[in-house]
């Protein structure tokens, strides 16, 4: 999609929605709908203009955008659909607009498809890598993951009587190295202390 052409596409709008009655709600509605479209694909081309580098972010904020424009898009097509039976201005004028907002649709639903394509690709590969760091941690740390997953939050004293064997040193141990593996978080100080995971588990799962 080029921003050029949706601006002269709003602008031809705008100019055929003159000849509606003033007083007729489509006239206004149309408008708005279009304005609505302009500015969404205004702020998509900023997105894929930007260097942010949390793309999981943009990511989200972009699906959301390309939702809107799918929606609004669909919207206008309806809209512009009953007026070409209204006799307020050509048949044929209308539904030429009604064309290149449809192939804007199909551009929009190429994106969509693309977005979550990417997002199940990203995923996929997200729980490879929190599979294999679980597969690679002792018995004794995936017990604790297990016992975090069940529980939410646990305190050092829990997994004590939990696992009565092992020392509350050598559980603080595991949770400090947990910690540094960005697989759990602490919350609190002193004797308020928790810990809960971190990442999106499925590793309980494996």
């Amino acid at each position: 999609m080029d921003k050029d052409k949706i601006i002269e596409l709003t602008i031809k709008l705008y100019k055929i929605t003159l000849l509606f009655p003033k007083k007729e709600p489509l006239r206004y509605k149309i408008r708005e709908i279009a304005n609505e479209i302009l500015a969404n694909f205004t702020v998509w081309e900023v997105f894929h203009r930007s260097d942010s580098n949390d793309f999981e972010a943009v990511e989200k904020d972009e699906k959301d955008l390309v939702f809107n424009l799918k929606k609004d898009v669909e919207i206008i097509i309806s809209y512009l659909e009953i007026s070409k039976w209204q006799n307020w201005v050509s048949y044929f004028d209308i539904l030429n607009i009604e064309q290149e907002y449809d192939k804007i649709k199909s551009v929009v639903d190429k994106t969509n498809k693309t977005l979550i394509d990417v997002s199940k690709d990203l995923t996929a590969e997200q729980n490879i890598e929190e599979n294999s760091l679980f597969n690679d941690l002792d018995n004794r740390k995936q017990k604790i993951i297990e016992i975090l997953k069940q529980k939410g939050r646990v305190q050092v004293g829990e997994i004590s009587e939990i696992l009565p064997q092992v020392s509350k040193r050598t559980i603080r141990r595991d949770f400090v190295q947990l910690l540094e593996q960005g697989l759990i978080e602490r919350i609190g100080q002193k004797n308020d202390t928790f810990y809960k995971l971190k990442i999106r588990t499925s590793i309980g799962q494996v």
